[in-house]
């Protein structure tokens, strides 16, 4: 007889609780790449805050500060003209939206933990 998909997903999970239990340590977990939680520096801190997000968070995060202050060019949406806060994580008064994750990158440390 088939399993439904709630069924098999329920039986997963109580059979990697037993394991849990039974090993001792803690459950691992898709926690890497842009899952993994990250420091922002204190610059990119003062958009995103400063407690450990995941990357994808950080981004977003950064993307409604761009909307809310109306950064993006008028002619080519592309472009992000930078006020004072994000100048300082571009390190210049424009960048592309392809190269915003590479200005970003330098300002994110992984979290130890």
């Amino acid at each position: 007889m088939a399993r439904s998909r709630e069924q098999r997903g329920e039986q997963e999970t109580a059979a990697a609780e037993k394991k849990v239990k039974a090993s001792g340590k803690k459950a691992g977990g898709a926690r890497g790449g842009i899952t993994a939680p990250v420091t922002p520096s204190p610059e990119l801190a003062e958009i995103v805050g400063s407690k450990d997000l995941p990357r994808s968070e950080v981004v977003s995060k950064v993307w409604d500060y761009i909307k809310k202050n109306d950064l993006q060019d008028a002619k080519d949406r592309r472009q992000i003209n930078a006020d004072d806060k994000l100048g300082k994580i571009f390190g210049k008064k424009s960048a592309s939206m392809f190269e915003m994750n590479k200005h970003l990158s330098r300002h994110l440390t992984a979290s130890k933990g």
